[in-house]
């Protein structure tokens, strides 16, 4: 069996005292198909907590929790506050409830970003195809490297992961496997600072006694689904025949069926555009009118429309999300005639859903989200014309002034009066 030392980058075969024989380290990967495999999925272990500490040394042994305010959610936190049972979307009152001695941090997302831009440019010097999911993950397809680096896969990504350690102060976790689905799993089996393997030839006995709702794709309503009709674990899904799960589930029970057998053939694409871009905020208490809603709306379809030109995306569904006191969530949706980057389309969809829901109900939430998204550059000639393409040069000189001066060089005064009230 093939083995790597993490620390040393080592490579022989795995020694029976499981520690490097070059420098003794513990940290060693040993798998039969170690050096046989290119399909990686990076992690950053607990991002955003992970940058505040690294920024605030006297919170190394502290837990921390990044999010809002006592009536917002968890957005994420550190390993230490896991251990108490705090977990991403708790409302925050349970999480402080069960870590009454966390130290709770508002997101800097503009903090994240650049690490992110720091992280992904480090991943692109290993493989162009490189996609990533989020600010703090992304797959890489590393087949063809192995005579750029001098070394295969395995060794280049064990390399990587000590560089970004060394020049970001941040962890990452590292998944290996034969295609994105298995690679995706085993970056979370050994956190935080993990290198984990699932090879091809053992891909279905690893997978057959997991739960389905393991499966990507696989929420709260479908587990019910599958459960009522007998498929409690992967295993179980893998034995039904293709057919019958295709009658019952349709094309999503083809898929199922196919990752149940470890099967995944999409292929790492780095164009790949988002499928929706979002913001909400929790009020620090409820609301209940219509122009005050409608102040708290329109800076989040600002933050939405400079996301999708950051990203070079326009969006033709607008989504508005409410939640009630009771956590009851709503959601309207309306489709635009034409695909918008703007705020102020934005904001003109948004309100006209909101209008129908501010009946005199209180609210706890707001958010704004745009989906449905496709490259502004496609067709640009014609989609923006007249009015929209005016709209869109005065907020794209908008974005070039706030990327000069600062974020709040320019804040609508719309804006200005819903601060107070916002919890992001």
């Amino acid at each position: 069996m093939k083995a790597l030392c993490r620390d040393c980058i080592w490579t022989g075969e795995a020694p029976a005292t499981r520690r490097c024989p070059s420098c003794g380290s513990p940290r060693l990967v040993a798998h039969v198909e170690l050096f046989d495999l290119s399909m990686a999925h990076l992690d950053c272990d607990a991002f955003y907590a992970s940058v505040e500490k690294r920024d605030r040394p006297e919170l190394r042994d502290q837990p921390v929790i990044v999010g809002g305010g006592v009536r917002g959610v968890v957005t994420t936190c550190c390993y230490l506050a896991r251990v108490y049972g705090v977990r991403s979307a708790m409302p925050m009152f349970k999480a402080l409830a069960a870590c009454p001695q966390a130290v709770v941090i508002k997101p800097d997302f503009a903090k994240y970003k650049t690490e992110s831009k720091t992280i992904m440019g480090l991943l692109a010097e290993l493989t162009p195809l490189v996609q990533p999911l989020s600010l703090d993950e992304a797959w890489m397809d590393l087949s063809g490297t192995e005579r750029l680096h001098g070394a295969p896969p395995a060794v280049t990504l064990a390399r990587a992961q000590a560089r970004i350690e060394a020049q970001t102060g941040l962890t990452v976790s590292i998944g290996l496997a034969p295609n994105k689905f298995l690679a995706k799993i085993a970056s979370d089996l050994d956190k935080p600072r993990g290198f984990s393997v699932i090879g091809a030839a053992e891909a279905q006995s690893f997978l057959a006694p997991r739960p389905v709702g393991l499966l990507p794709g696989v929420g709260p309503a479908m587990v019910k689904s599958l459960e009522a009709a007998g498929l409690k674990t992967i295993g179980d899904l893998a034995r039904w025949d293709q057919k019958d799960l295709a009658r019952r589930f349709g094309a999503h029970g083809v898929r199922l069926h196919d990752l149940a057998h470890g099967r995944d053939t999409r292929p790492v694409d780095p164009d790949q555009v988002r499928k929706g871009i979002s913001a909400e905020t929790t009020f620090n208490t409820d609301i209940a009118a219509y122009e005050a809603l409608e102040d708290r709306l329109s800076p989040l379809c600002e933050r939405v429309a400079i996301q999708a030109r950051a990203a070079g995306v326009t969006g033709r569904v607008v989504t508005l999300k409410l939640k009630t006191p009771d956590f009851r969530l709503l959601t309207r949706r309306r489709a635009l005639v034409e695909p918008t980057q703007t705020a102020k389309t934005l904001f003109a969809a948004a309100r006209e859903l909101l209008r129908r829901e501010a009946d005199g109900r209180t609210f706890r939430l707001i958010g704004v989200g745009l989906s449905e998204l496709s490259p502004a550059t496609q067709g640009a000639g014609e989609l923006f014309g007249g009015d929209e393409q005016r709209i869109l040069k005065e907020e794209t000189t908008a974005d070039a002034i706030r990327a000069r001066f600062g974020p709040q060089a320019l804040t609508r005064g719309r804006a200005l009066r819903s601060k107070p009230l916002d919890r992001d």
